[in-house]
């Protein structure tokens, strides 16, 4: 791909057409198709497709159970969380906890708002924990990737700007920037400039950058009429380091591909000499995790890898994440974003749907609804001011 975006697929796309969705169809498909995106990979989460296989008899092809089944309570190294039977994981209890702040502050977010409102988010309101089948502190969840958040920014008083730096650098800010993108729909370049600022009190080097890159992927699939191979183009466009490179060489491999069982060896062989963990994703190399301006995460170059290989079909390109195995849930989470902005929820299976928001106990409309509302309040504010800046340059600088 180098300096160009993968070619068109050859095979026809999707009969929705993204030009006549609205915003609240985009952002509803993109929360929605996050969180189940997210339920169908977790269980799985951590096993290469081999393992996926030989545990149920085939590939995955829907929400299935725990990995240790009915002993899920005390198996080893899940336990005590329930991951399975629909129940989403801490990627979507972030991205519920992000909107929740954009319902507060009604504006763009920086890093200040992480400290501000999103670690109160995390240790002050018990909500319920699907995957601990209680109510409990979100914190009590999160992983300690997350839990850096509160212990730099409230027991710390480290400058939100910096709070990122020294944390390990995985996908942990990256898994729930889509509301970035959404309140900043059909504007990559500021999704991406806003969820930099904002994942920089949680993560540094490629994790922040993807943050970034992620972010800017789910505004672009609001654009009418993009598709999946514009949303990797402008990626592209904007990525750094090896981030960039991470994706150009997954998404050239995955054009020469049509079905995700073949290309899920493929994807992996591109994606590893940018990924720190190594080939055993439960037992990380003395460098996993590590800064570097040559790595990047796993996860976006492959979620972007499925949405071509899929040609941004909901159900092709979340199976195929999901079924990729290692860190699936979020990869799903990613590719699941993305996919539901271009096409909106119709485009994910209903039954999928309905059978997430029960076993979890979520509304996984509300935060669409809030989010909507917030996305249509920050517009109408760029846009004032953009109008005084116009009028202020034009006054200043005698341009027509």
């Amino acid at each position: 791909m180098t300096s160009t975006a993968p070619p068109a697929p050859t095979r026809s796309a999707p009969s929705t057409t993204t030009t006549a969705l609205t915003l609240d169809e985009r952002i509803a498909g993109a929360l929605v198709g996050a969180a189940v995106g997210d339920a169908l990979g977790g269980p799985v989460e951590g096993r290469p497709p081999e393992q996926i296989v030989a545990r149920h008899g085939g590939r995955i092809t829907g929400v299935v159970g725990p990995w240790d089944g009915d002993d899920w309570r005390t198996a080893r190294p899940i336990a005590p969380y329930h991951k399975g039977d629909g129940h989403v994981t801490d990627d979507t209890l972030m991205t519920h906890a992000l909107v929740r702040v954009y319902g507060k502050v009604r504006g763009h977010l920086d890093a200040y708002s992480v400290a501000e409102h999103l670690v109160p988010e995390l240790i002050s309101n018990p909500r319920w924990i699907p995957e601990l089948e209680a109510e409990a502190l979100p914190l009590q969840r999160v992983f300690l990737a997350e839990k850096w958040i509160v212990a730099r920014l409230h027991y710390g008083h480290v400058d939100p700007r910096e709070a990122g730096s020294g944390n390990i650098v995985n996908c942990g800010a990256a898994m729930y920037m889509a509301p970035v993108g959404l309140v900043n729909a059909a504007h990559p370049q500021a999704a991406y400039a806003e969820a930099l600022d904002v994942a920089g009190a949680h993560q540094s080097s490629y994790g922040r950058e993807a943050a970034g890159v992620f972010a800017a992927a789910v505004a672009a699939a609001c654009v009418p009429g993009a598709t999946p191979t514009s949303v990797v183009e402008t990626c592209l466009s904007l990525a750094k380091d090896g981030t960039r490179a991470a994706i150009d060489a997954v998404c050239e491999t995955a054009v020469g591909y049509r079905d995700f069982e073949s290309a899920l060896a493929p994807l992996r062989e591109a994606v590893a000499p940018f990924d720190t963990v190594g080939p055993d994703y439960r037992a990380p190399s003395l460098g996993a995790r590590r800064p570097s301006r040559l790595h990047a995460i796993e996860e976006l170059p492959i979620a972007l890898g499925m949405l071509l290989v899929g040609d941004g079909d909901y159900r092709r390109t979340v199976l195929g994440s999901v079924n990729y195995g290692r860190d699936c849930d979020s990869i799903a989470t990613m590719s699941g974003a993305v996919a539901g902005a271009l096409h909106g929820e119709g485009a994910i299976p209903a039954d999928w749907v309905s059978t997430v928001a029960g076993a979890s106990r979520l509304d996984l409309h509300a935060p669409a609804r809030t989010l909507a509302d917030v996305a249509r309040e920050v517009f109408a504010h760029d846009t004032a001011r953009r109008r005084a800046h116009e009028s202020a340059f034009v006054a200043l600088a005698g341009t027509p």
